[in-house]
């Protein structure tokens, strides 16, 4: 069976960046599963297996906007240190939820000065190049109830 809309697909990958470390892995680790065309992974990965099917292996680059989307500087912000109460030591590193007007952020704390703290609501992985090694494992047609749920059920899906 070939990779197409509605399609349960379980895939083993390592990301890289274009410096060649290595971002992420499914290595010594059961294959990721979801379902093709739901939105589940990033666009231009899901574009890229459609077609395709197990035991497939490929190489695949996926460019900022089709990945986590190009930095939004926007995004960057220093707020006053007194707006992280009930926490003794902000550090860079540090990720927090913020409320916004379009609903929770994830910020991650870039730089700490004084009273002052910069926080970035950006993806870690914006502005990056990802480069994708991946092999299919499995590609199986979707149960109705997977597709009316827009996830993959029972084994490396989503248990109710």
């Amino acid at each position: 069976m070939q990779i197409a809309q509605n399609s349960v697909v379980a895939f083993h990958y390592k990301l890289t960046n274009d410096a060649g470390e290595v971002l992420d892995s499914s290595e010594g680790r059961d294959p990721l599963t979801y379902l093709h065309g739901a939105g589940n992974i990033i666009p231009g990965l899901e574009k890229e297996l459609e077609g395709h099917g197990s035991g497939d292996k490929l190489q695949v680059a996926v460019a900022p906007e089709e990945g986590y989307g190009e930095v939004q500087p926007a995004l960057v912000q220093e707020v006053p240190r007194d707006a992280f109460q009930g926490v003794d030591d902000v550090e860079p590193g540090m990720q927090f939820q913020a409320q916004t007007q379009e609903g929770p952020l994830m910020v991650t704390v870039t730089k700490v000065e004084g009273d002052t703290v910069t926080v970035d609501g950006n993806h870690p992985l914006a502005g990056e190049k990802l480069n994708f090694d991946v092999e299919i494992a499995e590609v199986r047609e979707a149960t109705e109830e997977e597709v009316s749920h827009g996830h993959v059920h029972g084994e490396g899906g989503h248990e109710h």
